[in-house]
């Protein structure tokens, strides 16, 4: 077994006993009345925990007027938190003392959130990655693999989360090689576009299949730069896999459609478009949200998801624009268990999908308005000015 699927204790077992259990389901994609009402039995034990020890999120509680929530149902409220939020305020469910890792959310300039996680809290977010990943058979204990990392070398005090996830999913399939695409230059990060297509060139020859993982960006601007080039398509080993994640962000200027872009991918390095797939996550709420082979973000078993009309907050139709919402109550370190993202989304029901997957779905449609709020993406975007 994976050790990212091995068993994981909530804090309290008495105090959480639904909380443990939700997040003990091992099948990332089931759905019905069961799971609808063990989620908001969860979710309650949520709140009147994160209530008992942050001032903050009491107030808060108190506050929020008794109305059935679209991502729960009745008698569960689910207090608006927004992401922004945690780029101004640190705000903790536990003891300093018992904060067993810390992450930012941004680069070395611009507000960063400041996320701090209990073993709990951070062990049982991976195990959510575990499982998809088993679910859709990307767990090869017996199959190396190269990689190509699109993301920030690890440095000494360098705390991204994007950095932390990046590095977490190599632990599932062994690393013959693995390349970084933003090297650490001593005094910070440098994008070593170069260095990329050579690590591209050697993988392409070796017969091990290449597991390539970060910012889109990056990689658009590699294969790009290929052509420039005029380099031919390369192909790349069976079982290769792409897996995306952080967006565009800083760049949206040069952001080709996801169709293209994959097309893209297919094309230079040969790897199928349903071994291509983008992902969704944020360090103020660790679900992992990854594409099914329609690409489409379904919303796994441990969370729920609404669109809130960017006005009012009031819940909107599928397939309006909105708001991102998302909750869950797996987090016990700090009170993000009902986050309202950044990020312009619409939602969609399960049967919109032809995948087979139960489960409802969104699309994110970017970034609502114009802030000089930075996450890792735009930060890493700063690496790619310069690059024709």
């Amino acid at each position: 077994m994976n050790p990212h699927l091995a068993p994981v204790e909530v804090p309290d077992p008495a105090a959480l006993p639904h909380v443990q259990q939700l997040c003990d389901l091992s099948s990332p994609y089931t759905a019905g009345l069961e799971t609808d009402a063990l989620f908001a039995a969860a979710m309650a034990e949520s709140n009147d925990w994160h209530a008992q020890r942050s001032p903050f999120f009491r107030a808060l509680l108190e506050d929020t007027p008794r109305t059935s929530s679209p991502t729960v149902g009745e008698a569960i409220r689910t207090p608006l938190v927004h992401a922004n939020f945690f780029k101004r305020h640190e705000v903790l469910s536990i003891p300093r003392e018992e904060v067993f890792l810390h992450l930012t959310s941004s680069g070395t300039t611009g507000q960063k959130s400041q996320m701090f996680f209990d073993t709990w809290t951070i062990r049982s977010a991976q195990r959510m990655v575990a499982r998809i990943f088993d679910h859709y058979g990307w767990i090869t204990p017996d199959q190396p693999v190269n990689y190509l990392l699109y993301s920030y070398e690890p440095a000494p005090q360098l705390k991204l989360g994007t950095s932390f996830t990046d590095n977490y999913l190599c632990d599932f399939a062994p690393a013959r090689h693995t390349t970084h695409a933003l090297r650490h230059t001593g005094t910070g990060h440098e994008f070593d576009v170069h260095g990329c297509i050579r690590a591209l060139q050697r993988y392409a020859e070796d017969g091990l299949p290449v597991r390539i993982l970060g910012f889109p960006a990056f990689l658009h601007f590699t294969l790009e730069r290929m052509r420039a080039l005029g380099m031919p398509p390369l192909q790349l080993p069976a079982g290769s896999l792409v897996l995306l994640g952080g967006g565009w962000k800083g760049h949206t200027d040069r952001q080709i459609g996801k169709e293209e872009f994959y097309a893209e991918v297919t094309g230079q390095l040969g790897i199928p478009s349903e071994r291509i797939r983008d992902t969704f996550g944020s360090v103020e709420h660790c679900v992992p949200y990854i594409e099914c082979e329609q690409h489409r973000l379904h919303v796994p078993v441990w969370s729920r998801a609404a669109v809130r009309d960017t006005r009012t907050l009031q819940p909107l139709p599928h397939g309006e624009r909105g708001f991102l919402h998302l909750v869950s109550p797996y987090i016990t370190s700090v009170p993000a268990q009902s986050v309202v993202m950044g990020d312009l989304a619409s939602l969609h029901p399960a049967q919109d999908c032809p995948c087979p997957l139960p489960t409802p779905w969104f699309t994110i449609h970017g970034r609502a308005g114009v802030s000089r709020n930075r996450n890792c993406a735009a930060a890493a975007a700063e690496l790619l000015k310069g690059m024709s």
